[in-house]
């Protein structure tokens, strides 16, 4: 089975809870370590990193936060080493943030985003390969990620 963590706080809630269905209804097996609840408060501060843990422990292949601008969360989630979270807000920056940067965590706001455009988004994130089509730059953006994780393993603490 496919297994997907998510997360949101308060401002991001109402979206999380209409992608969590959808995800649901594809076949996902969704583990939300979020609010639960609107009234079962957690801040992005509290609720990002249990989404970056999971992503970086090799649970998780894939994450989803969502709060207000989808910024905070972003933010709390690239300080853990091996998780790579792109803040979007549209369908095309969803997909080119898979092929051209392995984002393995997507952070979207509830106060930007409509549910609709939530869930092409997700789509396209998760059905989009790794320099699909773009593979005339496969070589350049295998080195650029590796480039990366060097600078990754310069700056950043491992578990």
């Amino acid at each position: 089975m496919k297994k997907i963590v998510i997360g949101a706080d308060k401002s991001g809630f109402p979206l999380k809870e209409e992608v969590k269905t959808y995800l649901v209804s594809l076949g996902y097996d969704v583990e939300d370590v979020g609010m639960q609840t609107s009234e079962d408060f957690r801040a992005y501060y509290e609720v990002a990193p249990e989404v970056a843990k999971r992503i970086q422990s090799g649970s998780y292949e894939k994450g989803i936060l969502f709060c207000g601008t989808g910024m905070g969360m972003n933010i709390i989630a690239n300080k853990f080493k091996g998780v790579y979270a792109a803040v979007v807000e549209g369908s095309y920056s969803a997909k080119m943030c898979s092929v051209i940067n392995q984002a393995n965590v997507l952070t979207m706001g509830g106060w930007l985003i409509a549910p609709q455009q939530a869930m092409d988004m997700v789509d396209r994130w998760l059905h989009t390969g790794f320099t699909e089509g773009l593979e005339h730059k496969h070589d350049f953006l295998s080195n650029a990620f590796k480039t990366v994780q060097k600078i990754e393993d310069e700056n950043f603490k491992s578990l």
